[in-house]
């Protein structure tokens, strides 16, 4: 391997090792004194439960772990947005798990958490994919209530899933675990079936310290909503358990009886391992999001051994296109090319940029794979489409409406890894999140944004120094460096995998080592909703 392989190496792994750094932390929720106050009183955390529950020889993978990330600093910080959720399998059955971490706030739902619930709720309704919630929350965070209240995509719109579920037979069960309070109390009781922990679980619209204010009346919480009480005088709530873990086998009891439903059908063969070594991704991956690389490289590391088959290799090479397996599930391969490539006319061409050629392609073959059925994977390093009057009078905005309108009406699953650069509406043309991924998934290496760093800091400078001008400052070179540096900065942040994984623009920054196996659980995920839309291929603008 040469030096540069080397460096790159280097370079990458220490990006994933401060992932690992951070994960780490974000995983011991309110922090260990918090986690031993839980067990002191004879209750699991939330990672423990999900642990204890799923099967410990089959593959998980969590969801939305950076949500919050450094967004509520002022409150205390919301490691995981205060709730966990993860898809795994119980005895066997893929299911996604949400369980409220009462290390945090007591597992009260700032905004974010509402919209990491949300999310949740989108897999299982996309995929019809079983879901279980194990309740341990003081309810809305009242010093943001105004954030998570009364919205469309607010705390209601959990209930109105949990109907919305009901009707399209998605199977919900809810395990009350701790504190599950106003509101809140809907979610387990519009679920399937309900489980409540004695002694430990509680469940009312008004705790006693309101219902003493509200109407006078003296009672304790056990009392008044206890298990005793709402299993075998209310009969609100279907089972009671003894503790955490009888709770839990009782979900794995009701899991292991319940049949099978119609699947998708997606082709899937023998897994294969990459004919190259997916570990030499990090040195092939460069350092600078500036600096080109061949994404072919990249494919062979994550598809199975002699799998895939490019579609019109020769048109288009900014875009590749082609049919491929990743651990035995077929699948159609949109990646940006980002080293530079030359064209049937003899023309260079810049890599990571969408030529009208290559939306052209990505259209057709977007069209392709709909009618047969197969599912897509974006691999998203894209700074945008090409600029500039040879590209307008050549029909780039035409080209490009065919390849989103392509994606937007696709019917398959469609799964989004974004490699580097994600810009413009190269974002939107390689399946962002506002075209509905299954999964949306960042490297370590991944920047979303309107623009590179360097350009919009180049933007907002001038936009700055104007407004300044206008007010009567002078612009010394000094104090231009001083504003370009602000601005660097400020806008570097939010071009990071973190931010965007804390507002859940991306669903995990995950070990590209790890790039197969989430797509494998997601194809799977995805099989359990039979396609029952048609491709209206007729819609896509030719």
């Amino acid at each position: 391997m040469n030096l540069k392989f080397n460096k790159n190496e280097d370079y990458n792994k220490l990006k994933w090792a401060e992932v690992q750094q951070k994960l780490n932390k974000i995983a011991l929720g309110g922090g260990k004194k918090r986690i031993e106050k839980e067990h002191a009183k004879g209750k699991l955390t939330a990672r423990e439960r999900i642990d204890y529950l799923l099967d410990s020889d089959k593959n998980q993978i969590e969801i939305g772990a950076f949500a919050g990330y450094e967004m509520y600093e002022d409150h205390g910080g919301c490691p995981a947005a205060g709730v966990i959720v993860k898809i795994g399998y119980i005895n066997g059955r893929q299911v996604i798990v949400v369980a409220n971490d009462a290390t945090v706030k007591a597992g009260a739902w700032f905004p974010i958490t509402g919209k990491k619930n949300l999310r949740a709720q989108e897999i299982a309704i996309e995929n019809n994919l079983p879901i279980i919630y194990l309740v341990d929350s003081a309810g809305i965070y009242l010093p943001l209530q105004d954030e998570i209240f009364a919205d469309k995509e607010h705390f209601g719109r959990i209930f109105r899933n949990n109907a919305i579920m009901s009707s399209k037979g998605i199977i919900q069960i809810a395990a009350i675990m701790g504190s599950c309070v106003a509101g809140g109390a809907y979610l387990p009781i519009m679920s399937d079936e309900s489980l409540i922990v004695d002694k430990t679980g509680s469940i009312f619209l008004a705790g006693s310290y309101l219902v003493k204010a509200a109407i006078g009346e003296d009672i304790d919480n056990e009392t008044l909503g206890g298990a005793t009480t709402q299993t075998a005088i209310s009969g609100v709530v279907d089972h009671k358990a003894q503790n955490d873990q009888d709770a839990l086998n009782k979900i794995k009891n009701i899991f292991n009886k319940i049949g099978t439903f119609e699947k998708a059908g997606f082709n899937r063969a023998i897994p294969k391992e990459p004919a190259k070594n997916p570990n030499e991704i990090f040195g092939i991956l460069p350092a600078s999001r500036q600096e080109p690389y061949d994404m072919y490289d990249i494919i062979d590391r994550l598809v199975d051994a002699d799998s895939f088959d490019e579609y019109k290799a020769d048109y288009g090479k900014t875009l590749i296109t082609g049919y491929a397996r990743i651990d035995g599930w077929a699948v159609g391969i949109v990646a940006n090319q980002r080293k530079i490539v030359k064209n049937a006319k003899g023309e260079m061409q810049f890599g990571g940029v969408i030529y009208s050629d290559s939306a052209d392609k990505a259209a057709r073959f977007v069209m392709n794979c709909n009618q047969k059925k197969i599912p897509l994977v974006f691999l998203q390093d894209v700074t945008g489409f090409m600029v500039g009057s040879r590209s307008e009078h050549g029909g780039i905005i035409k080209d490009g409406a065919k390849m989103v309108s392509a994606v937007s009406t696709s019917v398959v699953p469609k799964f989004t890894i974004v490699i580097g650069n994600s810009y413009g509406a190269g974002n939107y043309a390689m399946n962002g999140r506002a075209y509905d991924p299954r999964l949306m998934l960042a490297w370590p290496t991944s920047e979303i944004a309107v623009m590179s760093g360097a350009a919009a800091s180049k933007v907002l400078l001038q936009i700055e120094e104007a407004r300044l001008k206008k007010q009567g400052e002078k612009i010394t070179p000094e104090k231009e460096q001083n504003l370009l540096n602000n601005i660097q900065t400020k806008y570097n942040r939010q071009i990071s995998p973190y931010y965007a994984a804390a507002r859940l623009w991306t669903d995990a920054i995950i070990n590209p080592l790890e790039t197969r196996k989430w797509l494998s659980i997601g194809i799977e995920m995805a099989n359990h909703k039979p396609i029952t839309d048609r491709y209206n291929v007729g819609a896509i603008q030719t």
